[in-house]
């Protein structure tokens, strides 16, 4: 076959109206030709061009299916076959189709089967490989499976037989059980994992095959579901480190071998297949071998945030590691996350949070933690070189400046003198980083007036660190310093300073508020990021100066906003809606009817309702709730977004307010369920169900909130994500203690 038979019509399709993942596909066919240049550096562009208009991050397109044949031919005619079938492979596997015609870029690569199956019996073992992985990846069993079982038969190269194996497993998952028996000697009727399938008939076909192969039958076993026995166990164990035995495999979602097997146990969801997840896990974590110890901790890292009792089980071993130079690192990365859990880790973590360089830093903020008391004196011992326990310590209380945490929540970082006395002499500090100034200023704002030996401190630096020291200081001043303090910020040049930041510091220490409405005045006519803030403030005002404000909210309110209902034709951006909400709580505030909130909120969340404004429609749905019944013209609105998970417990909170009685209470009770166990809203689903009452709900949904509290897989709560197990756990409690008050009748 010559480029002219390869390329034949090509021009003559229509490219420029045909799409890819950059638009039009007017350039496809110049790189389809390149692909077969004679200089490599231009062939090797082509391909990676094509690989990010055609098939792009794993998706495909409308220009996708028709470019196929192009790279099938040359593969057949011998030019960068190899290359060219890793490409179609690719295609054929992906489950991201954008175009009209649904599966047509799979069939596209099925029709050329007839180029690619040859090539399977090439002389080159990549060729094979790649021919293998591509056929299978069609899914058209009945062409592929002949040819796939008549190569196992003949092929000696252990990739490509680990090739051939997975795909035959891909396209006959039924056949798992076969290779089981064949390749690790195992068979499903091998209760006592002996590996003679209990009838002593012996079962060594396993040691004739090569790691690679071996291998790859375990993961079939793991992807066939079958029983995981103690020959699985030791065969996997034997094998470790795994990782190099998949460096020439084209499946990414195996390259990380053990912890693929440890996330397929998981999701089992058995005991028997968790004990089997965390026992292979912990002889990992126990391996004389650094690189297999590093893909246990990778392993064991999944199970800690996927399951609820990995955390425990696995403490101890990854403990154990903090001794080992070699795997000291990554096994700390684990042990941070997991809180209350790491106990056993506390001993070691002291000992490495005592020695020097970053090791002991990251140690620190893992102790901070799980033992915060015993932290606290460390970190004052050596404060500037512990910017990561700094900042563990600034985050163990979520909730800000002003100290608001959620009920429940954990504590401020123990107040100790010694570290207060390191926090002031840092700040004296005129260098530190911007981080490390607000990490400081929060630590100080969790003790509160504990922190007011730091006021003098916090002044000093007023003119390095302002946008710290305006926050901090209305938290830790006491009462009796607060007018000398407030007079000290009037003589302090803060020109450079946002005047919000200014009159709200003001107005916290004194109740002063002719600075902050001056600040919310301007921030309200310029209409910048600050609207929304500026609003919030104007909500927390009263008297006639909050009332002089009222013109200059309504002014400041988006054209759409202003024009109740109409809508724009660019739409408004998340902060817009954000500060449209903002100002309609402020309103409602300041005047004490509702009528104009209404129609404000309305027309947020009429636009806030695609997947982008989860948060918006969050934020609407609590200002609805919060005007209480003369908010139910809402509940139309509301109602609509009970069906999107994301929305649902918030606007199932709001509903219970502004429309007490005219709801099945049930449909609310189910909406904000899902919400929880779709990992979309679980913090305002429990906000939901304590308003309502857990005493009411039905039998069935008891039970759903029980296996949210009770079962082993993590509820995620959104903004969480490292803090991953703590997060659950606090969430988990709060369910826990729901659930009480049905048991005792409350």
């Amino acid at each position: 076959m010559d480029l002219a038979q390869i390329f034949a019509n090509l021009d003559a399709q229509p490219w420029a109206e045909r799409e890819h993942a950059y638009g039009s596909a007017d350039d496809v066919p110049d790189q389809l030709r390149a692909l077969a240049s004679d200089d490599a550096e231009e062939a090797e562009e082509a391909l990676y061009e094509l690989y990010g208009n055609i098939v792009h991050q794993g998706s495909v397109y409308e220009a996708t299916a028709h470019a196929v044949p192009y790279p099938a031919r040359l593969a057949a005619a011998g030019v960068r076959p190899a290359d060219m079938l890793l490409l179609l492979g690719c295609i054929a596997e992906s489950e991201d189709e954008r175009s009209d015609t649904t599966g047509a870029c799979r069939e596209a690569v099925t029709a050329q089967l007839p180029l690619i199956l040859p090539l399977i019996e090439s002389a080159d073992t990549s060729v094979r490989q790649a021919a293998v992985w591509a056929a299978a990846r069609t899914g058209a069993a009945e062409q592929v499976l002949p040819v796939l079982r008549r190569c196992w038969e003949g092929e000696l190269d252990p990739l490509v037989r680990a090739e051939v194996l997975a795909g035959t497993v891909w396209l006959d998952p039924a056949g798992a059980g076969e290779f089981e028996t064949a390749v690790l000697g195992a068979s499903r009727g091998d209760a006592d994992g002996d590996g003679d399938g209990g009838d002593g008939g012996g079962g060594d076909g396993g040691g004739a095959e090569a790691a690679p192969v071996r291998l790859a039958a375990l993961l079939a076993c793991v992807d066939a579901e079958l029983p995981w026995t103690a020959v699985h166990h030791d065969t996997l164990i034997s094998l470790l480190p795994l990782e190099p035995l998949v460096a020439g495999r084209f499946d990414m979602e195996q390259n990380e071998p053990l912890r693929y097997v440890v996330e397929g146990l998981l999701d089992r969801d058995t005991d028997e297949a968790r004990e089997a997840a965390f026992s292979l896990t912990e002889a990992g974590l126990r391996h004389p071998d650094a690189d297999a110890r590093g893909e246990a901790i990778a392993a064991a890292e999944h199970a800690c945030d996927v399951s609820r009792a990995a955390p425990a089980r696995l403490a101890g071993p990854l403990a154990a590691l903090l001794v080992d130079p070699s795997s000291a690192g990554p096994a700390l990365s684990v042990v941070t996350q997991l809180g209350e859990y790491a106990a056993p880790a506390v001993p070691a973590l002291t000992a490495l949070a005592t020695e020097g360089g970053e090791l002991a830093d990251r140690a620190l903020a893992a102790l901070v933690g799980v033992a915060p008391e015993t932290a606290a004196p460390l970190l004052a011992a050596d404060l500037p070189r512990r910017p990561k326990a700094l900042d563990a310590a600034a985050k163990t209380r979520p909730g800000g400046w002003d100290g608001a945490a959620r009920e429940g929540g954990p504590d401020p970082f123990p107040y100790v003198p010694e570290l207060l006395d390191a926090v002031r002499a840092r700040l004296a500090d005129s260098d530190i980083a911007w981080n490390e100034s607000i990490h400081l200023g929060l630590v100080l704002a969790g003790w509160g007036q504990r922190a007011a030996p730091a006021v003098p401190d916090l002044l000093a630096a007023l003119d390095r660190y302002p946008f710290v020291v305006l926050r901090a200081l209305p938290a830790v001043c006491p009462p009796e310093e607060r007018d000398r303090v407030a007079a000290a910020l009037h003589a302090a040049d803060l020109t450079e300073q946002s005047p919000l930041d200014v009159g709200s510091a003001l107005h916290r220490l004194t109740g002063e508020t002719g600075p902050l409405v001056r600040a919310v005045t301007d921030a309200l006519v310029s209409g910048d990021r600050d609207v929304a803030d500026a609003a919030k403030l104007a909500g927390e005002l009263d008297g006639s100066e909050a009332s002089a404000l009222l013109p200059y909210l309504r002014a400041a309110l988006s054209d759409t906003a202003r024009k109740q209902g109409a809508s724009s034709e660019e739409g408004r951006t998340n902060p817009r809606l954000d500060g449209d909400t903002e100002i309609a709580r402020a309103l409602w505030r300041l005047t004490g009817s509702t009528d104009e909130a209404v129609a404000i909120i309305a027309g947020v969340l009429e636009e806030a309702d695609g997947d982008w404004t989860r948060w918006q429609n969050v934020r609407a749905a609590g200002a609805a709730g919060a005007l209480g019944e003369p908010g139910r013209p809402l509940a139309p609105l509301l109602e609509r977004k009970l069906a999107h998970p994301d929305h649902a417990a918030a606007a199932a909170l709001a509903l219970l307010t502004v429309d007490p009685t005219g709801q099945d209470r049930a449909r609310l009770a189910d909406a904000a369920l899902t919400s929880a166990e779709t990992n979309a809203d679980p913090q305002s689903a429990l906000d939901f169900l304590r308003a309502f009452g857990a005493r009411n709900l039905t039998a069935d949904q008891l039970r759903r909130l029980t296996d949210l509290a009770e079962r082993d897989a993590h509820v995620f709560i959104p903004g969480f994500s490292n803090d991953a197990v703590r997060a659950d756990a606090r969430f988990r409690e709060e369910a826990r203690a729901l659930l009480r008050t049905v048991e005792n009748g409350a």
